[in-house]
């Protein structure tokens, strides 16, 4: 969600041309919409390091996260694309994996 919302908001198109997105904000209610998102992706990753099943994986789902979040604030605009891209896909593989793990131990 964040890649399609950033690429959305960021935009190639408005990183050629030199502007930067970041001062103008998104509408209020993508605003609220996507920190909702974010707040309920982080409490349910919070919630699944109970399980012992699944603690190593959640642990680096939340490195990858964080390690991503610092990486985009550190870095110029032209590299958010790239680095979102890089997290989504370690994010979805981790995912990947662990629904992979839920549903072998459901069985």
């Amino acid at each position: 969600m964040q890649l399609v919302a950033s690429e959305r908001i960021i935009g190639v198109k408005k990183i050629e041309r030199g502007t930067d997105p970041r001062s103008d904000s998104p509408p209020q209610r993508v605003a609220a919409l996507w920190s909702i998102t974010l707040v309920l992706y982080w409490l349910w990753m919070g919630m699944m390091i109970v399980p012992s099943f699944a603690r190593a994986r959640i642990i680096i789902l939340l490195s990858v996260s964080l390690i991503g979040y610092a990486l985009r604030r550190n870095y110029g605009l032209k590299w958010i694309l790239v680095i979102l891209t890089f997290e989504g896909a370690i994010r979805i593989g981790i995912l990947i994996a662990l629904i992979g793990r839920v549903w072998r131990h459901s069985h």
